[in-house]
């Protein structure tokens, strides 16, 4: 018997254990598996997640798998210790998702004991800045504390990419034609400005015209406006928006206001040292008027042509429909530059208005998807005016 033959068992023995994990253990499964040990504890960990008919009155229904969490937030609790120990933490943040969503947890997440437990992340920040309102002064302790351990994991991730992208896009927006140093020329332009100045017979180039990359000064050089949609379907992008908005705020050479909105507008700039307080200044749902909320950000241009007006929404509106697209076009003829983020998250393709999306189109106005781990380069490329249609179509090859 070859050493493959032997290496046959051992191999089909663990697919078949991976199929009754994946199963659930029905009598007609197939598989004929016991589980036991650590085995054990993971299937009935998804066990009451995923079994049964997904509601909480602990009980199951003939040949199929089911447990339910309880009715007790010290029960979810127990659970959410146990997949912690059982599961990597991507695969615990998803879990926790589905069981708010297939279990209606989300009353559970009032209590102190639970918010302890849970793996925090961006999906259940979402949760709990929904719950803002009703969130009992025993939790609301507790919430803040997950909000702030997300917020200090995603600005240590992101933040120091951002300031790099958009400082090093400034530097190359201010060009100057006679640079001082050597390091601050730009010789793909020199060499294109000086082409006619090629001397064959020495097989080099007379640069008569230097252009070169300005040094930043302490000077403002653009004015960002982040319009935030804040209806439901829009809560990972609310998050992620609010922690670059601190970022962008920290850097002397941006003037960055950030405006939230459903139905009302509010201004949430004079908080933007702190994303936390951001966050909790937002109230998740209800409906949306993004009319209302450009007809505001136009009030705050006071530099036509060194602002970005960045718009985070799945463009249903709610508003005046029309007067929105005479008011974008209005603010793009004066020098603004506008773009349309219709996601600023990495949950996919999401929906959003097509119609409206086609509209501004028409305007010359970019409306596209951006993921977090993008939004830097993206910054950069609109500061240096940059063609954003191509932009997004390359980022989407390169991650499709």
């Amino acid at each position: 018997m070859s050493v493959e033959d032997t290496a046959r068992p051992d191999a089909a023995t663990e697919r078949l254990r991976r199929w009754r994990l994946v199963l659930g253990g029905d009598r007609a499964d197939g598989t004929g598996v016991s589980l036991t040990g650590d085995d054990a504890r993971m299937d009935m960990a998804l066990e009451r997640l995923y079994g049964g008919d997904g509601s909480q009155d602990g009980g199951s229904r003939p040949g199929r798998r089911g447990a339910g969490l309880g009715d007790s937030a010290p029960s979810v609790a127990r659970w959410l210790g146990d997949i912690r120990s059982y599961f990597p933490s991507s695969v615990v943040q998803v879990m926790q998702k589905d069981a708010i969503e297939r279990l209606d947890l989300t009353r559970l997440l009032l209590e102190p004991e639970m918010l302890d437990a849970v793996e925090p992340d961006v999906h259940l920040v979402g949760t709990l800045l929904s719950l803002n309102r009703v969130l009992p002064d025993r939790a609301r302790e507790s919430a803040r504390a997950v909000v702030r351990k997300v917020v200090h994991d995603l600005e240590q991730r992101l933040g120091q990419r951002t300031r790099s992208a958009v400082g090093g896009a400034l530097d190359r927006s201010a060009r100057v034609l006679r640079p001082r140093r050597l390091a601050d020329v730009d010789w793909e332009r020199t060499i294109r400005a000086n082409l006619r100045h090629y001397l064959p017979e020495h097989g080099t180039l007379v640069p008569e015209r230097l252009i070169g990359y300005g040094r930043r000064q302490q000077a403002v050089k653009r004015d960002v406006v982040l319009a935030i949609d804040q209806s439901g379907s829009m809560a990972a992008s609310v998050v992620y928006a609010s922690v670059f908005g601190a970022v962008l705020a920290s850097m002397r050479s941006l003037r960055t206001s950030l405006v939230v909105f459903d139905t009302n507008v509010v201004d949430l700039t004079d908080q933007l040292h702190d994303p936390v307080e951001v966050l909790f200044g937002t109230q998740l749902g209800g409906g949306t008027d993004i009319n209302r909320a450009v007809a505001y950000c136009q009030g705050l241009v006071t530099r036509p042509n060194d602002t970005i007006l960045i718009l985070i929404s799945d463009l249903y509106e709610g508003g005046i429909r029309d007067e929105l697209l005479r008011r974008v076009a209005a603010l793009t003829a004066s020098g603004v530059q506008v773009v349309v983020l219709l996601a600023l998250s990495d949950e996919g393709a999401p929906a959003y208005d097509h119609e409206n999306a086609a509209a501004l189109a028409a305007l010359d106005v970019p409306a596209f998807a951006c993921t977090p781990d993008a939004f830097p380069d993206l910054m950069a490329a609109a500061i240096e005016r940059r063609d954003l249609r191509e932009w997004a179509e390359r980022d989407a090859a390169s991650t499709g």
